[in-house]
């Protein structure tokens, strides 16, 4: 009797049935893969933004709050609205230029997210949102607050951009300051 067991053409059959459908679903899973890791846009604050910047082909949403002081407005020469703003989370701001007509609900001082891509030099919008109502705040923005030491959702609701440079963070030996809920 022979040690080796030789293939039967029903086993043959079979064996290259299922590579086939190996290799079909190994084709479909990559195209799938390419296909999402092309249209996946992620969140990134100005600090992370200046520190690690993205490829300037890639597309980030950038969020934080809008600097007070900061947004300059005018036309183009085709008359389209133009707006020019810095955003930051209170480590480092991010220069934003956005060709449009901005949310009416968009102020300086408001949380804001900005899709689009960074260059090096600035940031060019596609798209600007902004919070919908005061008590909102998208939760990456809230995040790189927290996370920046400028906000700490248990001293109340997130500050204003403006107030950024008189704010220190608390410390939990340090009494709170005047006008502090108790």
């Amino acid at each position: 009797m022979s040690a080796s067991f030789p293939l039967t053409r029903r086993k043959a059959g079979r064996f290259w049935i299922i590579l086939a459908c190996l290799l079909c679903l190994g084709g479909a899973v990559g195209l799938v893969l390419n296909a999402l890791s092309s249209t996946i846009v992620f969140f990134m604050a100005p600090s992370q933004v200046l520190a690690h910047p993205p490829a300037p082909a890639q597309t980030i949403r950038l969020g934080g709050m809008v600097v007070a002081g900061s947004l300059h407005t005018g036309r183009a020469s085709d008359d389209t609205p133009e707006a020019r703003f810095d955003v930051t989370d209170g480590q480092a701001a991010v220069t934003v230029q956005y060709r449009g007509i901005l949310p009416d609900l968009f102020r300086e001082g408001q949380s804001v997210v900005a899709l689009g891509r960074y260059d090096g030099h600035g940031f060019t919008a596609s798209e600007v949102l902004a919070k919908h109502d005061e008590t909102y705040m998208p939760k990456e923005v809230a995040d790189a607050l927290q996370k920046s030491g400028r906000w700490d959702p248990r001293f109340g609701p997130p500050p204003n951009a403006a107030d950024w440079n008189s704010m220190t963070v608390p410390r939990p030996d340090t009494p709170p300051g005047p006008g502090a809920a108790p």
